[in-house]
């Protein structure tokens, strides 16, 4: 897989704040990474560097392993609070951007009206960007981000400030949009994470703590359980008595944490099935990437 972007030792400094430190990742072409972190982390600060807004302190950006100081063309960038000019119209702001991003001027009103439609905003191409809602804002920054069709799309946080139905909405716009460009993207929403992600990237106090993808990272810290849920409390009683397994146990349900290989689900099965226990359900659970997160970023 060929690599767009080798990010070495990314460091920035803001007075005695060692904001991001010395930080090395790497992007391949059409993947979509979740750069992920508490508040604070770092994140926007990184994106921001990328993007050429904020000069690092050390380290290089490499684009198709060349330094380049003009990246306007090639990168697209989302902030967390875009700002517009609420006096234009979308197709006006966005064609602005186009220009601006280095689409020729005759093409660039042509391209920003089939941005415009591509995120949902053909009925209002024309409408004063002062009287847009909060989602269409959201998708009018997603359009000025990409009507240049950048290499490379950074978003921070794309879709924390919507609605659920505002979210979706852009989720699904980005899931397009992974068939045609490699995406960065900054979140603290794990579950949109899980949905459209190929590597993890996560920051504790601007230090990258780990980096995979999603399949080798959520293997690393699976944490595999067997949860039993049972019909009766007596049932449940009788099984945290006589099992001879460690186990937590909360309101009808036994988890047995960690799975070893003397602790496995066909002997858990046989265990139920010789004392005639009653369950509602036995299953094998694997830690879900919150629970990875706070291992990762929170408890370190």
């Amino acid at each position: 897989m060929t690599q767009l972007l080798h990010v070495q030792q990314l460091t920035k400094v803001f007075g005695n704040h060692r904001v991001v430190d010395r930080i090395s990742f790497e992007l391949a072409e059409g993947t979509s990474t979740a750069l992920i972190g508490p508040n604070g982390a770092g994140k926007t600060t990184t994106l921001s560097m990328l993007a050429g807004l904020v000069t690092p302190t050390e380290g290089t950006v490499l684009f198709h392993n060349e330094q380049k100081k003009d990246l306007r063309s090639s990168i697209g960038f989302l902030p967390q609070y875009p700002k517009f000019f609420p006096w234009l119209t979308a197709l006006e702001f966005t064609e602005m951007a186009a220009r601006l991003s280095g689409v020729e001027t005759k093409q660039a009103r042509l391209e920003a009206q089939k941005t415009l439609e591509f995120v949902g905003l053909s009925d209002a191409l024309k409408k004063r960007v002062g009287t847009f809602s909060g989602g269409m804002k959201q998708r009018l920054g997603l359009a000025q981000a990409i009507v240049h069709k950048p290499e490379l799309l950074l978003l921070d946080e794309p879709v924390s400030a919507l609605d659920p139905v505002g979210r979706r909405q852009v989720m699904n716009l980005l899931k397009e949009l992974q068939q045609q460009t490699t995406i960065l993207y900054s979140t603290h929403i794990l579950n949109d994470a899980e949905e459209m992600t190929d590597q993890l990237l996560f920051l504790r106090k601007g230090v990258l703590v780990e980096n995979g993808s999603l399949t080798d990272v959520s293997k690393k810290y699976a944490n595999p359980r067997i949860l039993i849920e049972f019909e009766l409390d007596t049932e449940f009683k009788r099984f945290v008595a006589l099992a001879p397994w460690k186990a937590t146990s909360e309101r009808q349900r036994v988890s047995i944490d960690p799975i070893t290989e003397e602790t496995n689900m066909s002997e858990v099965l046989a265990f139920l099935h010789t004392h005639s226990c009653i369950v509602r359900k036995v299953e094998l659970q694997t830690a879900s990437l919150e629970e990875i997160f706070m291992k990762v970023v929170v408890e370190g």
